[in-house]
């Protein structure tokens, strides 16, 4: 709509500018035609000094109306500027509004996928296979643990793997062995999550890592949440060890970037991502820089859009969702204008 009407606006001016020039270029005959007619009457003398008289109002008018014709360019010229540069301002407003909301849904779609996640470590960590599997600590406990791992994991497509951690942080079964053959007896200890996991106060606690690549899962992209696997399952219960569940990054991530309502013109030039707090891109529609790569941005709110050279940068901060507070995670939409 705002694009048809910056459109009517420049089809307006160019009539305009083409009908004031018509009416200059007929009163400029007109003015010539008032000069040949003085011509005339004075050659005829006194016989013509009638014409004389009316070739001399038909110039005089003829100025006017031109003079006339001048002013009204000049009026229409400043007034269609400013209603095009209006228009520019008012389209520019609306579609940067318009991907500030798809930036805001990229991250508010992750982060209840995610908050998922941590309902599900939580709930996980209190399964009776999980909690006899580090108070007994035998073979056949940890075999167990890992064939309800494993039929956990034929409903629930979204995790790379699910594994138990002992207190030493030593994973001690999982539900996929066959496929990350070096899973089993890796030290976790070092982990980040593994720590905080191992500090929870209580079973309603989590801990969860930002999106890295992870070498006992064969280095793929994996969110890692976890939490304290407690005795008798009790959500105050003494600390046995710990549930990591490895959330498969990629192609979780992928569907959201790619799946945006973009037209295909604005799919063409406009570059959808998910920026992790350190401004690292985590995800983007074009495959690119993930990772690696950051990106180059300027929040100035919660939320907003500016222009930068020849991209207009739509960008929102994670709101969290429920009892999920978001790790300072951003969507960010680069456009080229």
């Amino acid at each position: 709509m705002q694009d048809d009407i910056l459109k009517l606006a420049y089809e307006v001016s160019q009539m305009t500018r083409e009908k004031i020039h018509l009416i200059a270029s007929v009163m400029n005959e007109a003015k010539f035609l008032a000069i040949n007619t003085r011509i005339e009457a004075a050659r005829v003398g006194q016989a013509g000094a009638a014409f004389g008289l009316l070739a001399d109002e038909m110039g005089r008018i003829a100025s006017r109306i031109v003079g006339i014709a001048a002013e009204l360019r000049s009026a229409t010229d400043s007034s269609t500027d400013r209603l095009l540069k209006a228009g520019n301002d008012l389209l520019l407003r609306g579609r940067g509004e318009r991907l500030t909301d798809l930036a805001l849904n990229v991250v508010d779609l992750i982060d209840r996928n995610l908050y998922e996640r941590s309902c599900d470590v939580r709930w996980w960590a209190t399964d009776s296979a999980m909690v006899q599997a580090l108070e007994s600590r035998t073979p056949q406990a940890y075999q167990h643990a890992a064939k309800r791992l494993a039929t956990i994991l034929q409903s629930y497509t979204v995790y790379l793997d699910l594994f138990v951690v002992d207190p030493n942080g030593k994973v001690v079964a999982c539900g996929r062995p066959e496929t990350h053959r070096s899973l089993l007896g890796y030290d976790m200890s070092g982990e980040a999550w593994f720590a905080r996991a191992m500090r929870t106060q209580s079973g309603e606690d989590y801990a969860v890592a930002d999106v890295d690549r992870v070498p006992a899962l064969n280095n793929e992209q994996a969110a890692i949440y976890s939490t304290a696997i407690r005795a008798g399952g009790e959500a105050r219960g003494q600390v046995l060890g710990v549930l990591g569940i490895a959330f498969d990054w990629a192609p979780q991530a992928e569907a959201i970037v790619q799946g945006v309502r973009l037209s295909d013109a604005e799919r063409d030039q406009t570059r959808v991502m998910l920026v992790d707090a350190h401004k690292r891109i985590i995800a983007s529609s074009n495959g690119s820089g993930v990772s690696g790569e950051y990106c180059k941005f300027t929040p100035q709110e919660e939320r907003g859009y500016y222009v930068s050279g020849d991209k207009l940068i739509a960008y929102a901060h994670t709101p969290g969702y429920e009892t999920y507070k978001g790790l300072g995670w951003y969507g960010v939409l680069e456009s080229t204008l």
